[in-house]
């Protein structure tokens, strides 16, 4: 599958950087999730 172990390392790296993105894409929707619960729940105190 590999060529070389340069080409195993190479393709490491990629799936390091996928892992990562997939964490800050779910740390993100975590935030957003929050706020905007949290933005209903104002919305009903203020009322």
């Amino acid at each position: 599958m590999f060529e070389s172990l340069d080409d195993q390392m190479k393709h490491d790296a990629q799936a390091e950087a996928s892992t990562k993105e997939r964490m800050l894409k779910y740390v993100l929707i975590g935030v957003v999730s929050v706020v905007v619960v949290c933005g209903i729940f104002a919305v009903q105190f203020i009322k």
